[in-house]
């Protein structure tokens, strides 16, 4: 794996060992931070399954000021911490072994709003109709924030979630890409 673009472009990052977790291939990572920026002057990213911190890191290459990682496999929060050491972004994430109920509580307590929210749970235990539930119900996503989805291709979600607007959705072999949008305020 490597980051796609930005000034970390084409830098090699580590995957998690072992095949607890499956990796967004650079095709489909390039395709959704060009549907989305493709570059960005700032913002805070929600990668709530973090894995080897692939989307995340790509989002900090690509402009984004800072990214909270959520993983609750030891495995990976070590790859991210190693590969965000790597990078020389350690500063710019925080990394957390938590469960993603526990994480999404905590930001919401924290007060805690993003500018993206990337949701990529293992395809056998999704959750993401839970998961969009919650960010809407708690207003984790800043007005015009976005939310990407990343499922089986089977999967079907919501057009709606309150204000959070479904955008677009796009198949890449067995997998789904999902774009939401929260309108303004």
């Amino acid at each position: 794996m490597r980051i796609v673009a930005g000034r970390l472009r084409s830098r090699k990052i580590q995957a998690v060992s072992g095949d607890s977790t499956r990796p967004t291939g650079d095709k489909i990572k390039g395709a959704i931070y060009s549907r989305l920026g493709p570059y960005f002057t700032g913002g805070i990213m929600l990668d709530l399954f973090g894995g080897s911190g692939n989307m995340g890191l790509e989002a900090l290459s690509r402009g984004f000021d800072e990214v909270y990682f959520c993983d609750c496999d030891p495995k990976a929060i070590t790859t991210i911490k190693a590969n965000a050491q790597d990078l020389k972004v350690a500063a710019q994430c925080h990394i957390m072994k938590k469960d993603y109920r526990q994480m999404l509580r905590e930001m919401s307590d924290q007060k805690i709003h993003f500018d993206l929210i990337y949701l990529d749970p293992p395809y056998r235990k999704q959750r993401i109709d839970e998961i969009l539930q919650y960010i809407a119900a708690h207003q984790l996503l800043k007005p015009q924030g976005d939310i990407v989805c990343e499922s089986g291709k089977e999967e079907s979600f919501l057009d709606r979630y309150e204000d959070i607007v479904k955008r677009k959705e796009v198949t890449y072999g067995i997998t789904k890409i999902t774009y939401y949008t929260r309108s303004k305020l």
